[in-house]
């Protein structure tokens, strides 16, 4: 059983780059696989290993400038949840694309997954997914507002959109773990929203803690790694992923017609070109020789 941890902490790394190196060879040496963004604004990710690796990595962020506080979200995956360890340089640890958006500002109020519930059902209140169109597909909060966005960077125009509609209302916001709620309650309140509220530790914390039969959340939890879907308790998914668009698909959605493993699926085959295709067939024949041949391919699917 491998132990995932994830985690985001806004602090200021004055320079990221002397942060990468010494972080990629700890989770190196550790057995650590999964995916570490370092920005100016903080760092933010997902790994996955054996528990006494996952504790080194997690002391050594937290020994970083400003992270002494940083709180992570953990669970457990049967099978390696990712092929290798990234450590990256961004821009921005989730990519909003607003300079003057700073979560260690202000943001909006935190509210804990015991009490989500009751927030959510208050007919002043309007609920706002901001997950992506993909994410939001598979699972929601009864009732949530899904802005139909392809990616994050799609909110603030969303917003600015829709606004009207919230005249008036007090605004709750969820995602994942809280780092996309940390810029967009942030943005709202810049933007003149007096009342702006978001999950504590997002629907991650809210699966884990909240027992089914309270529960207001409906299907999978999409997550960024081989495991594709959590659910309550954080139980791992149904879901798989097509390694075409990268959507998540149910077991049965395989038997379709439109589906050719690594190729294509019922959601992007008409999205993709006769050469795309070629391409991503080529891929696939690559990634089935390296797994016979005992390698990894580092276009690997974990074998979904």
């Amino acid at each position: 059983m491998y132990t995932v941890a994830a985690l985001y902490h806004f602090t200021r790394f004055e320079d990221p780059a002397a942060v990468q190196g010494p972080l990629r060879m700890l989770c190196q040496d550790q057995g650590i696989t999964g995916t570490l963004l370092l920005a100016q604004e903080g760092i933010n990710g997902t790994i996955a290993g054996p528990r006494a690796g996952i504790d080194a990595v997690l002391a050594h962020i937290r020994a970083l400038p400003g992270c002494a506080d940083l709180a992570h979200k953990e669970s457990r995956a049967s099978a390696p949840p990712f092929a290798r360890m990234k450590v990256r340089l961004k821009r921005e640890i989730v990519t909003m694309g607003q300079p003057d958006v700073d979560p260690r500002a202000r943001t909006g109020h935190y509210v804990d997954p015991a009490d989500w519930n009751e927030l959510i059902q208050s007919p002043d209140v309007a609920v706002i997914d901001t997950r992506n169109d993909y994410e939001v597909a598979i699972g929601t909060f009864d009732g949530a507002i899904d802005p139909g966005t392809a990616s994050f960077r799609d909110f603030p125009k969303w917003w600015q959109d829709n606004k009207h509609r919230f005249h008036n209302k007090k605004v709750a916001m969820f995602c994942t773990g809280g780092i996309r709620c940390e810029k967009s309650t942030n943005y709202l309140l810049g933007q003149g929203v007096e009342d702006v509220f978001h999950l504590r530790g997002g629907i991650l914390k809210y699966l884990e803690e909240v027992p089914e039969a309270q529960s207001s959340w409906q299907g999978e939890c999409f997550v960024f790694d081989g495991r594709v879907s959590v659910g309550h308790g954080l139980r791992e998914g149904p879901h798989l992923l097509c390694h075409a668009c990268r959507r998540p698909i149910l077991p049965q959605d395989r038997a379709r017609p439109e589906y050719e493993h690594g190729v294509a699926c019922h959601h992007c085959v008409r999205e993709t070109s006769d050469a795309d295709k070629t391409r991503f067939r080529e891929r696939q024949k690559q990634i089935e020789l390296s797994r016979k041949r005992g390698e990894k391919h580092l276009g690997g699917d974990h074998g979904v």
